[in-house]
């Protein structure tokens, strides 16, 4: 088996690692749709189990990958696959074709399941439930080692609170504050900070759709920008195009704050990491 470990630093430093060919060791493989799904696991797994994550490029559409031989295998030989669910990563779940396959699927683990939209790595609370899911199911699978992987889950939640800690705050020092978002990417992320989005429905599905928005969608957005009608954009820097990068734009010279937000994890980032600089640049655009 040859594999390439990569450095992914949750409290202490973890390992994800990508493998090719056959299982030579006792350890737990899991495979993850995504990296962001893949680091969480790792916080977990630590040193007793293996994690793959399938999409690490920046560059790639969970919504319209299509799994390789080589990731069906891969899925195929896991011991657990952990996946985001809610027709995001379809792909993954699609590739799960045995009953008996462990798997955790984050979409069916959020606290509100009245709340259908399917970015929730962006709900700490869900993660947070995706951690224990987690958790258990490598207990299960390694025995020996369960309260290691409880433990690490705990120290992960822990780490959590943090974010929630500044999400909170923002909710209570800025209650409603107004926003606009490119799409519906960072929704659990306003809805924690108690932030106003103003987008236009019609304007945000059709760009998560990959479609034009309607003209009159358009200028209803663009007048929430130039009318200063709003504190903050949240932009998706991996979905850019001509309308929204038009936005970004109009927001500057209104002097309407950018908050940057992406869909896989930045480089040289852990999970915690990331959503603690998510949640303190939307604080401080509140602010």
């Amino acid at each position: 088996m040859k594999c390439a470990g990569i450095a992914v630093g949750v409290a202490t430093a973890l390992t994800v690692t990508a493998c090719e060919g056959s299982k030579d060791s006792d350890q737990p493989i899991i495979v993850a749709s995504t990296n962001v799904w893949g680091t969480i696991a790792a916080a977990i797994a630590g040193p007793d189990a293996t994690v793959r994550s399938l999409i690490a490029d920046p560059a790639a559409d969970p919504h319209s990958h299509e799994t390789s031989a080589v990731e069906s295998a891969e899925i195929s030989d896991a011991d657990l696959v952990v996946y985001n669910g809610g027709g995001y990563d379809e792909f993954a779940e699609k590739a799960v074709t045995s009953k008996d396959k462990r798997t955790v699927d984050a979409f069916e683990s959020r606290i509100d399941k009245s709340d259908e939209n399917e970015h929730v790595w962006y709900d700490v609370r869900t993660v947070g439930v995706v951690a224990d899911r987690i958790a258990a199911q490598l207990g299960e699978l390694d025995p020996n080692k369960s309260a290691a992987y409880a433990e690490r889950a705990m120290a992960f939640k822990n780490q959590l609170t943090a974010i929630t800690a500044i999400t909170a705050a923002a909710a209570a020092e800025h209650p409603r504050t107004p926003v606009l978002q490119t799409e519906p990417l960072a929704h659990y992320l306003l809805v924690a900070a108690g932030a106003e989005d103003l987008t236009p429905h019609e304007f945000q599905e059709a760009i998560e759709q990959e479609t034009d928005p309607a003209p009159t969608a358009v200028a209803t957005t663009r007048d929430l920008l130039t009318g200063k009608r709003v504190r903050a954009l949240v932009y998706n820097v991996q979905t850019q195009d001509k309308i929204t990068k038009d936005l970004r734009a109009t927001a500057q010279s209104a002097g309407i704050t950018v908050v940057e937000v992406t869909e896989t994890l930045p480089d040289r980032l852990d999970y915690i990491q990331w959503q603690t600089g998510n949640a303190q640049a939307l604080a401080a655009a509140l602010n």
